[in-house]
């Protein structure tokens, strides 16, 4: 699976209370590996939700996005020290911060775990919708895929975005409408950098999960009701014991 191009941020903030107006500076480094040649060092000044001039290492200089902005960018481009720093920057900032991320964070993976599931669809759609939701894995970069009798299924599907879930982990849900036919397979198919080769959770569709909670919830039920009449039968048998049968007359 091919890296993807990161991202490391620091937000600095300066405030100006002219006006009720906000000035800030992000830094921001952008690598896909912790050589110095792969790393893309940024910092951007914003004022009022504006950004008006940047520095960027690949172009080596700062550029204006206003009319102020332009005017501090030909005055810092000017001054040898501080493009100097600026450029610096890429080495002494963005290199140590990457140095410590890469094996602590960046390189850990967190395998994925997948919920296969039916879905009651709407009006007018297809008889049948599974869900494969999977959950809790960790880099973002994943592939979910549906098979149907050991071939690839490309039509009828849907998926969410990847969304942040919690704690640095992501989550996915891929929808497939389909008919269903006797004596068939489908499995949802996870590749991820996390696993050593493709994670398939096969859907099993002897019972509809609905139909499954009701009888669980059905069976509970029945339990719970000859727990009840045992134990009333019971304090009925003690109660009866303690009696004193008077003989009519």
């Amino acid at each position: 699976m091919a890296s993807s191009f990161l991202s490391f941020s620091l937000l600095f903030i300066t405030v100006y209370t002219a006006d009720g107006f906000m000035e800030f500076y992000e830094t921001r480094c952008e690598f896909n590996s912790s050589k110095l040649e792969d790393i893309r060092y940024i910092r951007s000044y914003i004022y009022n939700k504006l950004e008006y001039v940047r520095f960027d290492s690949v172009v080596g200089k700062h550029v204006g996005y206003t009319e102020f902005g332009v005017k501090n960018a030909a005055d810092w481009n000017n001054n040898p020290s501080i493009l100097a720093g600026e450029n610096a920057q890429r080495e002494t900032y963005c290199l140590n911060n990457i140095g410590i991320w890469y094996p602590n964070v960046l390189t850990k993976s967190v395998k994925p775990y997948v919920r296969l599931h039916s879905e009651t669809p709407s009006a007018g759609k297809h008889p049948s919708m599974l869900v494969c939701s999977v959950y809790s894995f960790y880099p973002k970069q994943i592939i979910v895929k549906w098979v149907r009798d050991g071939q690839e299924v490309t039509s009828d599907v849907t998926s969410t975005d990847k969304m942040a879930d919690a704690d640095w982990y992501y989550q996915i849900h891929s929808h497939l409408e389909y008919t269903p036919r006797s004596g068939e397979k489908i499995s949802c198919k996870v590749e991820h950098a996390s696993l050593s080769e493709p994670l398939y959770t096969d859907w099993d569709p002897s019972l509809p999960e609905s139909e499954r909670n009701k009888i669980a919830i059905g069976a509970s039920g029945l339990i719970l009701g000859l727990i009840l009449s045992l134990a009333g039968f019971i304090y009925y048998k003690r109660k009866s014991r303690g009696r004193i049968l008077v003989p009519n007359n």
